[in-house]
C-alpha cells in the first residue's frame, strides 16, 4: 500500500513506539477526507499482523497477509455501518456491534499475535455504542489494539477521544502536495489544489472525476447570472443532476473569491452586484444549501431559491 508523503512523521513515531513495544491500546486517526487516514491504517494494520514484515511493512506474501487480501484473517474485525432487520444499510454504529466486538476481542488471538478492530466511521457511533467501546477501552486485553476512524472527531464523546493516542491528519504544504499530485499524473495541480482547499487527496479525485470543468462551469454560471442571462430554473435543474453537492462547494468558494476581490479593491472575477456583506451572506446560503440536499427538502427549490438570491 502505498505511502503519502505527508505521512512520513506520523509514521516514523508509530513506528518507534512499536519497536519500543509501546504501542497504545487504542488509536485514532482523524482529520478531513482525502488525506489517506484509512491507507495509513491498512497499511500499519498489515505490518503489524504480517508474520514477516520489515520496518513496519508488510511482505504482502506470507499467510496472514493473503489472508489479509482475501478479507479473512481471524484476528481482523472491521466494524462499520451494519444492516437493519429489513435488509437496508443503518446510518450509525450501534451498540449490538459494539458487544458482538467486545466479545469477540475477549477471545485469544488465533494466530498468537495482535488482535485488531478497525472501527470506521467512529463518529457514526450513537451513544449508547460509544458508551459501550468506553469499557472496552478502559480494560484493554494484552495485544488489542482499536483503531478508530473519524472525518469528525468532535463528534465522539471525550471520553473516548481522551483514552485513544490522537493522530490528527492535516493539509500538508502547498509545495508538498503540488510535487505528489505532480507525480499523480494530474495535469493542472494547481487548479485541482485551488478547488480541493489544498486537499491533495480530494484533488486527485476531483482531477480524475472531471470536477475541475464543473467548477469552472459553476462560475460561468455565476457569471452569467450576475450579467442577466441565463435561466435561473434551467440551471438548479442542471446542477441538481450533476453532483449538485460539489456545484454548491464550487460556487461558494466562487463567492468567497467575489468578496477578497472586492476587499482588496480589485475587479470582482464574476461581476455580481452583491456587496461584501451580502456575499457573505450568500456563501453560507450555499454551505447550508449543501448540507440541506442530504434532508427531506426538494433539491430543486432549494437551488432555485440560491440561484435567485445571487441573481
Amino acid at each position: 500500500m502505498s505511502a503519502m508523503p505527508w505521512h512520513a512523521a506520523d509514521w516514523a513515531r508509530l513506528q518507534a513506539r512499536r519497536e519500543r513495544d509501546a504501542l497504545p491500546h487504542a488509536l485514532l486517526l482523524c482529520g478531513p477526507a482525502g488525506l489517506g487516514k484509512r491507507a495509513f491504517a491498512q497499511r500499519f494494520v498489515r505490518g503489524l499482523q504480517c508474520e514477516r514484515a520489515q520496518g513496519g511493512e508488510a511482505c504482502g506474501q506470507c499467510r496472514s497477509c493473503l489472508l489479509l487480501d482475501a478479507g479473512t484473517h481471524p484476528d481482523l474485525v472491521t466494524l462499520s455501518f451494519g444492516l437493519r432487520k429489513d435488509g437496508t444499510p443503518r446510518t450509525e454504529i450501534v451498540i449490538e456491534q459494539i458487544r458482538e466486538l467486545s466479545a469477540r476481542l475477549a477471545m485469544s488471538s488465533q494466530f498468537g499475535g495482535w488482535q485488531v478492530a478497525l472501527i470506521d466511521p467512529a463518529d457514526a457511533m450513537n451513544a449508547a455504542a460509544a458508551n459501550a467501546l468506553l469499557k472496552t477501552l478502559e480494560e484493554p486485553t494484552g495485544q488489542t489494539l482499536l483503531v478508530l476512524l473519524a472525518d469528525a472527531p468532535w463528534r465522539l464523546p471525550q471520553t473516548i477521544r481522551s483514552r485513544c493516542q490522537r493522530i490528527e491528519f492535516g493539509v500538508p504544504p502547498t509545495e508538498e502536495a503540488l510535487a505528489w499530485l505532480q507525480g499523480q499524473g494530474v495535469a493542472q495541480p494547481q487548479q485541482a489544489l485551488e478547488a480541493a482547499l489544498g486537499n491533495p487527496g480530494l484533488a486527485l479525485a476531483w482531477a480524475q472525476q472531471g470536477a475541475l470543468e464543473r467548477r469552472v462551469e459553476v462560475r460561468r454560471d455565476l457569471a452569467a447570472l450576475a450579467a442577466g442571462r441565463g435561466q435561473v430554473t434551467e440551471m438548479a435543474r442542471r446542477w441538481l443532476d450533476d453532483e449538485a453537492a460539489q456545484r454548491l462547494w464550487f460556487a461558494a468558494q466562487a463567492a468567497a473569491d467575489e468578496r477578497r476581490a472586492r476587499a482588496m479593491q480589485a475587479a470582482p472575477p464574476l461581476a455580481s452586484a452583491l456587496d461584501g456583506e451580502a456575499l457573505a451572506h450568500w456563501y453560507a446560503a450555499a454551505n447550508r444549501t449543501r448540507d440541506a440536499l442530504r434532508g427531506p427538502l426538494r433539491g430543486d427549490l432549494l437551488l432555485l431559491e440560491l440561484l435567485a438570491q445571487w441573481r
